[in-house]
């Protein structure tokens, strides 16, 4: 993609669009992006100048990125997230996941986007973030030999991001001139990127503060359910690792999002995340009912409804 691709789309504000991790609660993330497509009448990919996201937000990012619709995208996800989050063992739910990536991604790279993007994962081995970009100017350092993705396939780098241990086994991503490296789950480092991302707009791309504008969504905040005692998940949920990890992504989210408060304040921003109590929003990133992710797909419609006007503002 030529550098020159980063300007505003169609006045002088620069929109930037923002999508957490969270596995099967990004259902949630759907609903929302829903409304908020029904009111830029087009593809996001034309409205937004840059789009995060990490883990099943990156899922979701890259085929905006790619200008697939929001119900071509939930369509995937009806017919995959259950196949992905049933299967017990890691290795089973890898494999299903590289499956769905394989289908959507082909071996397109990131070369391919219609948008500049960040796919927010984690280098393991070398306890630091990896960011797959589209944007020469987007690169804080190595910009003379900078390569979109880093040279990695959109379907790699996508399962990287998505690899939350212990939940999914480790993805080994090949970059340019045959090196490869251990990704893991974005979520272990931001788990909601609007921090990198706004960022990337204002330090890398040089837009300014004031023509930045903002759209965050997270996956919902809910009660722990109550599962059967034959439950496979249920038993899944209590390993002290699995236990871990789910706190460790909310706490993450939590703390991004009061660090661009302070950081980036004065910048333009709409949250949608809205935290429910009620006992039949029960849920967690492993939810595999028909029935409780399409009421997760209602409820970020309805959170989407609740900021139509400062959406429409914001976005106008």
């Amino acid at each position: 993609m030529p550098v020159e691709s980063a300007r505003p789309r169609d006045d002088k504000c620069f929109h930037v669009l923002s999508l957490d991790g969270g596995g099967a609660k990004g259902f949630y993330t759907l609903g929302a992006l829903k409304e908020i497509e029904g009111l830029t009448g087009g593809p996001l990919c034309e409205k937004f100048g840059l789009i995060f996201g990490t883990s099943t937000g990156a899922i979701i990012a890259a085929l905006l990125g790619l200008g697939r619709s929001v119900e071509e995208i939930s369509e995937l996800y009806r017919t995959h997230v259950v196949k992905v989050m049933s299967a017990w063992l890691p290795s089973a739910k890898t494999a299903a996941l590289e499956a769905l990536a394989t289908e959507v991604f082909g071996d397109l790279k990131f070369d391919a986007f219609k948008t500049e993007m960040g796919i927010v994962g984690t280098r393991w081995k070398e306890e630091r973030p990896i960011i797959f970009k589209t944007n020469q100017r987007q690169a804080y350092a190595g910009k003379a030999t900078f390569e979109p993705g880093f040279g990695a396939t959109l379907a790699d780098a996508v399962i990287g991001s998505c690899s939350a241990y212990p939940f999914f086994e480790k993805k080994i991503v090949a970059i340019s001139h045959g090196e490869r490296i251990e990704v893991r789950d974005g979520g272990f480092v931001a788990n909601n990127p609007t921090l990198y991302a706004i960022a990337d707009a204002t330090e890398s791309l040089g837009f300014s503060r004031a023509d930045v504008r903002v759209v965050s969504i997270g996956v919902g905040e809910y009660p722990s359910p109550k599962l059967p005692a034959w439950s496979v998940r249920k038993w899944a949920s209590k390993l002290p690792t699995m236990k871990f990890l789910q706190k460790t992504l909310e706490i993450n989210t939590q703390s991004m999002d009061q660090l661009r408060k302070v950081v980036f304040r004065d910048v333009r921003t709409i949250r949608i995340n809205n935290k429910y109590t009620q006992p039949e929003m029960a849920t967690d990133m492993l939810e595999v009912d028909p029935d409780k992710l399409n009421l997760l797909w209602q409820r970020g419609r309805d959170s989407a409804r609740e900021l139509e006007a400062d959406l429409r503002q914001l976005l106008s």
